[in-house]
């Protein structure tokens, strides 16, 4: 009964550490940002953006929100930064159809429902894929 037991055991561990070392490293929040907006380049930051337009939003904690529209990638870095957490809901009251800097969202945890906090927007920055450069031959 013992031996069953330890190889059982063994090939746990076995089957763990291939799994080990066949899984990706984890990138970081601002890794995810850099390859999120890698091949682009940002433009003037913007005051606004369209609530209808950019239903796409990625959290990255400590780092920024990245909404999407269409093919802009819009970079918001709150002034509260050390607030943002992807595990958080992100609730925003908007009075129209658009998401400002200086919008204040309110967060809540995802399993309770309780509040966590707020977030306070900044300005967001597009970023739009660069140019392709016309190559000499």
């Amino acid at each position: 009964m013992r031996r069953i037991a330890l190889a059982l055991a063994s090939a746990a561990l076995l089957a763990g550490g291939a799994s080990a070392v066949s899984a990706k490293p984890k990138l970081t929040p601002q890794e995810r940002l850099d390859k999120m907006l890698d091949g682009r380049e940002p433009g003037k930051p913007v005051s606004c953006i369209s609530t209808y337009d950019s239903r796409d939003m990625t959290v990255l904690d400590k780092v920024g929100i990245v909404f999407r529209s269409g093919g802009t990638l819009y970079v918001n870095r709150p002034e509260n930064i050390d607030q943002l957490d992807s595990d958080d809901i992100m609730v925003t009251r908007t009075f129209g159809s658009q998401l400002c800097r200086l919008d204040i969202v309110h967060t809540v945890d995802r399993s309770g429902h309780f509040p966590t906090g707020f977030i306070n927007l900044g300005d967001f920055v597009p970023y739009k894929k660069a140019p392709k450069v016309a190559t000499a031959n």
